[in-house]
């Protein structure tokens, strides 16, 4: 799953400055940024922060949103806080199926980009965080679904977002290793090859994407464990969050990636 992440706003304008223009990223800067959450050195979901999302409807200009979608179909507020906490995530193998993104996965995909994510590696009755983030350290472009959404009490509109995962493999294959799940799971990460795919509006999407996931998608990561993200030990939203720390319990094997 993917529940922790890290991003800053020089990541989230990744996509912009591909357009190169200058005009627009000034822009995003002064008028989209303070109204985010920015930067993020650890946020968890469950705290829905705002942040900077690439949309189909926009592939190069980003819009400010909340994480955890609420569908468009929530008519109250007590409906939207029961749901907000169970759409942190959406698997990309039921994305069609579940009516939460069912609407979301044929018309609204989106890209959220980030510095790395953490997950948590399970060993010997604890668990130890990870941070895992591209090897040259550039961003990463995360799959999402995105939905607007009308607040019933004062009509304002509220755009959200679920990260897309699918099954964990090679590094994340072992670190995300939780057994009270059956297999392994990561965020969906996009190459910039497949950027534009996953964007692109079509009748037929559920059948490119079995093409889209099949693709040699090669992103090289590298992780290595920092401090504790719950409990009293927790830093909080701080630069140093990221910073390697040693667990001398943890087994070499434990760690070879």
């Amino acid at each position: 799953m993917c529940y922790d992440v890290k991003t800053s706003l020089e990541a989230q304008l990744k996509r912009a400055k591909r357009s190169q223009d200058l005009k627009a990223i000034e822009e995003i800067v002064e008028k989209l940024g303070p109204l985010t959450d920015l930067p993020l050195h650890h946020a968890s979901g469950f705290s829905h922060p705002e942040v900077l999302i690439y949309t189909n409807e926009d592939p190069f200009y980003p819009m400010v949103a909340t994480w955890g979608l609420i569908p468009h179909w929530v008519n109250s507020v007590e409906q939207q806080k029961k749901i907000w906490n169970s759409t942190l995530n959406a698997r990309v193998e039921t994305i069609f199926d579940k009516p939460s993104f069912r609407d979301a996965a044929n018309e609204k995909r989106c890209i959220f980009y980030v510095d790395g994510f953490y997950e948590h590696h399970h060993f010997n009755n604890n668990t130890y965080p990870f941070f895992i983030h591209r090897k040259n350290n550039e961003p990463l472009a995360l799959a999402a679904l995105w939905s607007e959404w009308i607040h019933p009490e004062h009509g304002g509109i509220i755009n959200s977002f679920s990260i897309v995962t699918t099954k964990g493999n090679g590094m994340m294959a072992k670190i995300h290793n939780n057994p009270k799940l059956k297999e392994p799971r990561m965020p969906l990460m996009l190459s910039e090859d497949l950027e534009q795919q996953w964007l692109t509006s079509s009748a037929d999407f559920q059948k490119e994407l079995k093409g889209l996931l099949s693709s040699n998608n090669n992103i090289a990561l590298q992780a290595h464990t920092v401090g504790k993200l719950r409990g009293k030990s927790y830093k909080g939203n701080i630069e140093s969050v990221t910073q390697e720390v040693v667990y001398n319990e943890l087994e070499p094997e434990e760690l070879d990636f």
